[in-house]
């Protein structure tokens, strides 16, 4: 027995509730923490890019505190509870895509807090990342869940990278502005996440409930004749 599965095992949790645990935390970490930082940054608009709230883009970056903060360790915390959910959903899962997916956004999202905006180009690289894999990683999901639930995993997943893969389309090749153009980067951007912070805990319940950790055994309990 790993000192994982010891420190599991004392907590009361299995490696799969371990999972949904993590992801139901990060959801919430993630979405609250964006919105105190957004609270807490002066004159904010949801037009203007996530990250702002971290750092502005260079040559002359703004950087408000303790929005910065607030942001930064935001996705750190995010990226680390979602990297650790990987971690015990590989050891548990036959289907080992998922969670190396699972593992690339973590990390992706990680990466988005140790390179603020104004660090170029890896906050860049870090954000898109953290995009295309959250978005492929909710996909997955849908493989690996029985329905109905593995319908809300496709649609979730497919509207944030449709969102996404559409600004590229219309920018690089139509050449003209995205169908979401009004939106604004900030808008944009919150269609592209948002769907992936509300599968975490989403996800993340189905985890929980699914495991048999609970008393009574739940899941699997028959209703009283």
């Amino acid at each position: 027995m790993t000192n994982s599965d010891r420190l599991l095992s004392r907590l009361g949790f299995s490696e799969s509730s371990g999972a949904g645990f993590s992801l139901t935390l990060a959801g919430f970490i993630g979405f609250m923490g964006i919105i105190t930082a957004e609270v807490l940054y002066p004159n904010y608009s949801t037009r203007q890019d996530i990250s702002d709230l971290g750092s502005t883009r260079p040559p002359n970056p703004v950087i408000h505190e303790p929005s910065a903060t607030i942001f930064n360790t935001t996705m750190l915390v995010t990226g680390a509870m979602v990297l650790l959910s990987a971690y015990f959903l590989y050891r548990t899962m036959d289907r080992r895509g998922f969670p190396l997916a699972l593992a690339v956004f973590g990390f992706a999202a990680f990466g988005v807090g140790v390179f603020p905006g104004n660090v170029t180009p890896w906050h860049g690289i870090f954000a898109l990342l953290t995009f295309f894999s959250g978005g492929i990683t909710v996909v997955l999901s849908s493989q690996v869940v029985s329905r109905p639930f593995s319908f809300l995993c496709g649609l979730f997943g497919g509207i944030s990278l449709l969102v996404l893969v559409s600004v590229f389309v219309y920018g690089l090749l139509v050449g003209g502005p995205s169908p979401v153009e009004p939106l604004g980067p900030g808008g944009i951007e919150r269609w592209v996440v948002y769907p992936i912070i509300i599968w975490l805990p989403a996800f993340g319940g189905y985890l929980l409930a699914s495991s048999g950790d609970t008393v009574g055994d739940y899941p699997n309990r028959q209703t009283p004749e």
